[in-house]
């Protein structure tokens, strides 16, 4: 059979960068009949993709050859909207929220993502801008809501004091929407560090439960700066100090779980001033989860005696086995091989942990040494689900 020329190679290849390059214009024109050339940048033009993204390769020409196409072959184009070229030109506060609004009602997602990026731009630096788009979030709903906040986070701005002030204001307001102040709250998560009068502003609402979710989102958020705060410097404590209040006296059992968990997104060691605190929520709390979480945090601390000093108390008191077995594998993450005889004496008390022990003795005498080649190597025998941020 002979081979086809380098001369039909090309033509081929010709016609089928035509039909691609068909396809991606029909994307930003309307039906057929439809895509002139004078479209502006109004909100309605601007969102001529969700409006009218229906053309075909038709739409270039009807005298086009159809080359059939494997359906595996068929790529995802890039957006391509109607009068974006003459948008980006013009761009505004002012027509911002028009263009926003056309496109929210197309219902299209893509769009809405590219106008929140080119928030964040617009916003850039400027308090002003920022505090404007504040001004429209605080009587904003689902979904231009997120994009006000998301773009207001990624902006430079979000770091300026009367930013941080607006916000925290917005999160504590209680005479506002939960939705708003929650989006005000988790905006807050962006900066690199808080001051201690405004951790203890965020402490408040996470306390407060009439706040419901917007509580759990201060909780978080005090716990994402601390994890900024930690990496970039070290510095944990006056964050930590607060989220274990918190766990220990909140009265909504997700508040208390959360404030307990968020270290584990950054591991800082705990100090021995945790340890009486921590082993009394470990013992005391009503909630099985919570006292779960708090077995794992004692875990990594400084002085991993006193840790299992306090597993060693909690275990004969606690009824529940799934809260049993975190006492259990977390006194091995405290202690290492150091923690076996413990082990042994908790499987005396407990027959179901008898063959744990063995496991965690044989992996040892292997050599294994650090906690997640332990880990990685134990069979799971007990039908209790692992909580967020502990090892699989």
């Amino acid at each position: 059979m002979q081979r086809p020329s380098i001369k039909a190679a090309a033509l081929f290849g010709a016609l089928l960068l035509i039909v691609l390059g068909a396809a991606l214009v029909s994307r930003g024109s309307g039906p057929a009949g439809e895509g002139s050339s004078d479209s502006t940048a109004t909100p309605e033009g601007f969102a001529g993709k969700a409006r009218g993204a229906t053309g075909s390769a038709n739409a270039a020409g009807s005298g086009q050859p159809k080359e059939p196409t494997p359906k595996e072959d068929i790529l995802p184009m890039p957006g391509c909207w109607e009068g974006v070229g003459e948008f980006d030109k013009n761009t505004s506060l002012d027509n911002f929220r028009q263009a926003l609004a056309s496109a929210v009602g197309a219902g299209d997602r893509e769009l809405a993502q590219y106008l929140q990026e080119r928030l964040t731009e617009l916003i850039g630096g400027d308090t002003s801008r920022a505090l404007q788009v504040l001004d429209w979030a605080e009587k904003s709903q689902q979904p231009e809501l997120g994009v006000f906040m998301e773009a207001l986070k990624d902006a430079a701005a979000v770091h300026d004091p009367k930013v941080v002030e607006r916000l925290l204001k917005m999160g504590e307001d209680p005479g506002a929407q939960l939705v708003n102040r929650a989006a005000a709250l988790d905006t807050l998560e962006s900066q690199k560090s808080l001051s201690a009068a405004n951790i203890q502003r965020l402490k408040a609402v996470a306390m407060d439960v009439s706040t419901d979710s917007a509580g759990w989102v201060a909780t978080r958020t005090l716990g994402r700066v601390m994890k900024e705060d930690h990496e970039r410097t070290g510095n944990f404590a006056p964050y930590w100090k607060e989220l274990m209040d918190i766990g220990e006296k909140s009265e909504d059992m997700a508040v208390r779980l959360l404030a307990l968990e968020m270290p584990s997104y950054s591991n800082p060691i705990i100090g021995e001033d945790s340890i009486e605190r921590l082993s009394a929520i470990m013992r005391k709390d009503k909630e099985r989860d919570v006292r779960e979480m708090a077995a794992f945090r004692l875990a990594v601390t400084e002085t991993p005696e006193k840790a299992l000093e306090a597993y060693r108390t909690a275990f004969p008191a606690e009824q529940d086995e799934c809260v049993r077995w975190a006492i259990f594998r977390f006194a091995v993450r405290a202690g290492g091989a150091q923690a076996l005889p413990l082990l042994a004496q908790m499987a005396a008390q407990d027959p179901r942990f008898a063959q744990d022990y063995q496991d965690f003795q044989k992996l040892y005498a292997s050599g294994a040494v650090d906690f997640a080649r332990i880990w990685l190597g134990k069979e799971e025998r007990h039908q209790c689900l692992v909580e967020e941020g502990a090892p699989h």
